[in-house]
């Protein structure tokens, strides 16, 4: 069973965020490769969303980098992954308690 992906609008501005980081911080070739990995975890996501580490309350953590994690949830009544949350890793964790 596959299951849909929908994006939340804190998933949405945060991985703008996160790939305007990377291109702050290294090129536009860079994050053409953070998008490429995105795309390809949540194609393996929306095959086995259990890929994840569970983190409580239905929230899910995947570590898509060394800097950046998502932070899903899955409805399995409804086969479908809900994304909240682009994390970047060398951000302050008790802001990341706060979002999620």
């Amino acid at each position: 069973m596959i299951y849909k992906i929908e994006w939340t609008f804190r998933a949405e501005i945060s991985f703008f965020e996160e790939a305007q980081f990377i291109l702050q911080k290294w090129n536009i070739y860079e994050v053409n490769k953070f998008e490429s990995l995105v795309g390809d975890e949540l194609k393996r996501l929306s095959i086995n969303p259990t890929i994840g580490n569970f983190k409580g309350d239905d929230v899910y953590s995947l570590s898509l980098s060394e800097q950046t994690t998502l932070f899903y949830k899955i409805n399995k009544d409804l086969s479908l992954i809900e994304l909240l949350l682009f994390w970047n890793n060398l951000r302050n964790p008790d802001d990341l308690i706060k979002l999620l």
